[in-house]
This record gives C-alpha cells, structure tokens and sequence, in this order.
C-alpha cells in the first residue's frame, strides 16, 4: 500500500526505540536530534521522554560524547574556530559542561596550524591588492571561521602581512 509523504507511518513506543536506537548508533547525536525524530513518529512527549531516558542509560545517547566528537571532527576536518564551534554547540542545545568536555579535545598546537593552514589558502585566493584591505578581508574571514581576533592577529603578524601601526 503506497503511504503518502503528508502523513508520516505512526509507530509504537517499542517500534520507535528500535528505529531511534539504529539512529543513534549509525552516529553521535542530540537529545533535541532524537526528541524531534520521535515527533516525527508520532510519539507524545512522555514516551519519547523515556526512549530518551532509555538511550542514555543504554550509552546510545551521550550529549558529552557528542561534543567531543563534533568537536574533533570540526577542528580537523572543517578547521572551524573555538567560537563557532560554541556557537553551533549551543544551537544544538548542547549544555555548557558538555561544551567544555568537548573543548577539551582542543590540541593548542593543531588549532593553530589550522588557522595558519587557512588564512595561507585564503591568502592565495584573495584579489586584493591594497595590502591593508587585504589584511582586513583575511581577518574577517578568519573571523567567520570562529577564530579568536588574538590569534588571527598573531598569525597575520607573523606572515609579514602590512605593519599595523594604527589597527
């Protein structure tokens, strides 16, 4: 029988703790991921409290474990600055103590290649050519990155970029 994609299938509680329990294990997710899934299954808010409850007495729910891993996988992968991952953590709904946990994984040395990694790529692409607008467009683009304005400026200082004198 063909099922309309208006109407979503309904599932039973022990149906759902199934399919969310393969969902959460493929990989790490938010409780708000999971509570918006079971909606999604058309459990009310108590049934899907306790599948929650469940999954992370089951350690198939770990918010802390989700921080580290967003953590680990955004500085090596997508080079994103401590800032912005804070900023997406909390969007996530993530707490602060698991935001900290997963700061944690932070290896200073590594963070910082990354950002030399970037502002040298994005110092290859940049058209500009007036040295000191150049300087700024890196900047801001490192800040969009969710990198600290300290940092960038050591980095930018250290490559030789425009003496600043009045910045």
């Amino acid at each position: 029988m063909f099922q309309s994609d208006k109407t979503p299938k309904q599932y039973t509680p022990g149906e759902a703790l199934v399919k969310i329990a393969a969902f959460c294990a493929y990989q790490e997710r938010t409780q708000k991921e999971v509570a918006q899934k079971l909606r999604t299954y058309g459990l009310d808010e108590d049934e899907a409290g306790e599948i929650i409850i469940r999954l992370g007495r089951e350690k198939l729910l770990d918010e802390e474990r989700f921080a580290q891993a967003f953590v680990r996988g955004h500085i090596n992968q997508k080079k994103w600055g401590r800032r912005r991952i804070i900023q997406d953590l909390k969007y996530k709904g993530i707490s602060e103590y698991c935001i900290k946990s997963g700061l944690k994984e932070i290896d200073g040395d590594v963070y910082y290649q990354n950002l030399v990694d970037v502002m040298e790529k994005k110092d290859r692409q940049e058209k500009e050519r007036n040295p000191r607008l150049r300087r700024q467009k890196i900047a801001q683009f490192l800040t969009g990155k969710g990198y600290e304005s300290d940092l960038i400026k050591m980095a930018l200082d250290e490559l030789g970029k425009v003496p600043d004198e009045d910045e």
